[in-house]
């Protein structure tokens, strides 16, 4: 059986997707990425190999922040055009809009006809990223998940900076005035969301369907606040984390195999 295999090296997170010859998913999984992207990627060669998956059935696509880290790739691809792929074989849509919020980045991403049409990208610094959820958690000692269960509770609070450095010099006066952590947690999702907001607002999505990938799509609170953000249903399901490796492993169904 032919099969095409897909790895998404992400700054934190990397994520290996095998897809069958209809489509279906037949593995994915995801592991840190730790220091080192070429020691992630032979860690995923070799449990691939344990799996039973070769390669020689069919090709291998690397795409992602380490995607040259991949020397076993037949061919790497811009996380871009994979995620545009994955996620509309996921959702089953050809015209629609991706939030895709990642560890280091942010991806708003406009979809027309299958294809990309246009798309727009935050800083690593800023506010609008995984990464900086995860620094203001641990600025409030608590669990992403938890400060997600906290920020459905509170309210009143804003967070102006859009840096992450700056930003947690906000919540830490904010902790340091006696203010509630459930109200920080409310200003710090509500960050991430309104940066979302102005990026998307670059973009002309004509009011198209918009799907939520990346590491926060299995944050409820999250998707909700982005709903209310943009008047219109943001939907996700927890395959959406792994959009971009099965975009990756769609386009490895083009390559022939040796």
């Amino acid at each position: 059986m032919r099969y095409g295999i897909g790895i998404d090296l992400g700054s934190t997170c990397a994520k290996t997707v095998v897809i069958g010859e209809s489509g279906e998913f037949l593995e994915y999984w995801l592991q840190p990425t730790g220091w080192s992207s070429v020691e992630t990627a032979e860690a995923i060669r070799l449990e691939l190999s344990k799996k039973g998956y070769t390669g020689t059935e069919s090709g291998i696509v690397a795409t992602g922040y380490g995607r040259v880290s991949v020397p076993f790739a037949n061919k790497s691809v811009t996380e871009i055009s994979c995620h545009a792929r994955g996620a509309g074989r996921i959702f089953g849509l050809t015209d629609f809009g991706i939030i895709d919020i990642g560890g280091q980045d942010t991806k708003v991403i406009a979809v027309r006809a299958g294809s990309v049409e246009d798309f727009v990208m935050n800083d690593k610094c800023s506010a609008g990223t995984g990464r900086f959820l995860e620094v203001m958690a641990n600025t409030l000692a608590v669990t992403p998940d938890e400060l997600c269960r906290m920020a459905a509770e509170g309210s009143g609070v804003r967070i102006s900076s859009l840096c992450t450095v700056f930003a947690e010099s906000e919540v830490t006066g904010l902790i340091g005035r006696g203010e509630k952590r459930e109200n920080i947690a409310f200003a710090v999702v509500d960050s991430i969301v309104q940066k979302v907001k102005a990026q998307a607002a670059r973009l002309a999505l004509g009011g198209r369907p918009l799907v939520l990938t990346g590491g926060l799509c299995g944050f409820e609170y999250v998707r909700t606040s982005l709903s209310e953000a943009f008047g219109q249903e943001v939907i996700t399901v927890p395959e959406a984390r792994y959009a971009g490796a099965a975009g990756a492993a769609l386009y490895a169904f083009a390559i022939r195999p040796v």
